[in-house]
């Protein structure tokens, strides 16, 4: 990576040899929304040195009017030509961090929330990979009171005429890598309609960034062929929901911290206590990891999706997975968290399972016993008995554990942490208050 100084020329001399035409300096707020505004390259420069004023009470979980001026200051390592739009005009994309007008660090940018939280581990001698295997659906474009339609009838790993977006995936890929974003694996997942694209793991602050490219650009390609592609969770009953499940590990230099030779399971003493601190502050931070109301439609039995707080070398009905590394290589021992959603903020998602994780290593907490059973065919109260808990059944008692959270407060910070929490809270009152179709089938006349 070049030094600050060389990166910032390099962007600067690229945009003049490439006939930039416009700058969008990208963010997100707090629920993980990408926001944009565009510079000409005439204001690159000043941008990169001093930043770009903007007000932001107009944005979610941003300042409040009296304080509303923030400066959006790009991030050259970031930068990448768009590959769409209008041949003879090529635009660009750059990543922003958001500072207060006095040059520190604004309390409401999820970036900074990651960056603070990557620093800690790199403080503690590592560096924080993750890899996420994100699952969407893709329907026909929607319309209002209808159910969604998809667009094939297809299953796992289906490579037939059934597959109608299988040219979709292939476009969608070749976009992603032409932005600098490895994919890994992508094929059809098990519902009608459901994909899933895995993304090669690389540091946490560039997979943040790459997940949020990713949304966009499924989204783009897909209405650009008269296609709807969602990121909600659970679109359709009966069938399973999409997941994020999400690889992590730690590295020490080259070597990875969760790998121990000695050990049967080649965990080390670091990877357990990382994976116990997951698991003792799961309930705490699922609220962020699977923020909507709908999300709970997901985490529920029979749907492989994750329900239990248990783990497990091989189980996935179990919330973490390790999985079983190729040919016994130490670089590939990971866990695999199976919880989040792809409908999360990851910039906040990644940041707290990061710091449950130092939190287990820091306090040196116990790794539960391996659940290795199907958990789904087992009595709850043998469960309760064994001591394995449950994951939040609603966006409510996910709220409740989140509230009580001293990790998730110290995290996020309280200005993320009071505003997500107000938000949060709104939405699921407006939930309750809503009739829904399944009510008035059931109810209506029989009632």
């Amino acid at each position: 990576m070049l030094d600050p100084e060389r990166q910032r020329d390099y962007v600067l001399r690229g945009v003049e040899e490439r006939g930039v035409r416009l700058i969008r300096l990208w963010f997100t707020d707090v629920l993980g929304n990408l926001k944009s505004f565009a510079i000409s390259p005439a204001e690159l420069e000043n941008a990169l040195e001093d930043g770009m004023t903007f007000d932001g009470s107009s944005i979610n979980g941003f300042s409040r009017v009296q304080e509303a001026d923030v400066l959006a200051i790009p991030d050259p390592d970031t930068f990448e030509l768009l590959p769409w739009g209008e041949s003879d005009a090529p635009e660009a994309r750059v990543f922003c961090d958001i500072f207060n007008l006095d040059g520190q660090p604004f309390d409401g940018d999820p970036r900074q929330v990651l960056r603070r939280q990557v620093q800690m581990a790199h403080d503690d001698g590592y560096t924080f990979y993750v890899a996420p295997d994100i699952e969407f659906f893709y329907f026909a474009p929607p319309e209002p009171g209808s159910e969604p339609r998809p667009l094939d009838e297809g299953g796992f790993f289906d490579l037939t005429t059934s597959d109608a977006t299988e040219n979709l995936r292939k476009r969608t890929i070749r976009t992603l890598e032409a932005l600098g974003i490895p994919v890994e694996y992508s094929f059809h997942e098990d519902a009608p309609s459901q994909q899933e694209i895995d993304l090669r793991h690389t540091d946490a602050l560039t997979m943040a960034d790459s997940v949020m490219t990713f949304r966009l650009v499924v989204k783009e390609i897909a209405a650009l062929a008269g296609v709807h592609a969602t990121f909600m969770p659970k679109p359709l009953e009966r069938v399973q929901g999409s997941g994020m499940h999400t690889h992590l590990s730690l590295f020490r230099g080259d070597t990875n911290a969760f790998y121990d030779a000695d050990d049967a399971h080649n965990l080390s003493p670091t990877a357990k206590s990382f994976m116990a601190g997951l698991l003792r502050h799961a309930a705490e931070i699922t609220a962020v990891t699977n923020q909507t109301v709908n999300s709970y439609k997901r985490l529920v039995p029979g749907f492989e999706a994750p329900v239990h707080i248990s783990w497990a070398r091989n189980n996935r009905s179990g919330l973490i997975r390790v999985p079983f590394a190729k040919r016994g290589n130490p670089l590939a021992t990971r866990l695999e968290y199976r919880s989040p959603d792809p409908a999360c903020n990851p910039y906040l998602a990644f940041s707290l399972m990061l710091a449950a994780g130092l939190r287990g290593i820091s306090e040196r907490y116990e790794l539960p016993q391996e659940a290795d059973a199907n958990l789904f065919e087992i009595d709850g109260d043998v469960l309760t008995k064994l001591g394995v808990g449950q994951l939040p059944q609603s966006l409510n008692d996910a709220l409740a554990a989140m509230e009580r959270s001293e990790l998730v407060l110290s995290t996020l910070g309280e200005h993320i942490f009071e505003w997500f929490l107000r938000n949060k809270r709104q939405e699921w009152r407006q939930y309750q208050t809503h009739v829904s179709a399944f009510e008035r089938d059931r109810y209506l006349r029989a009632l």
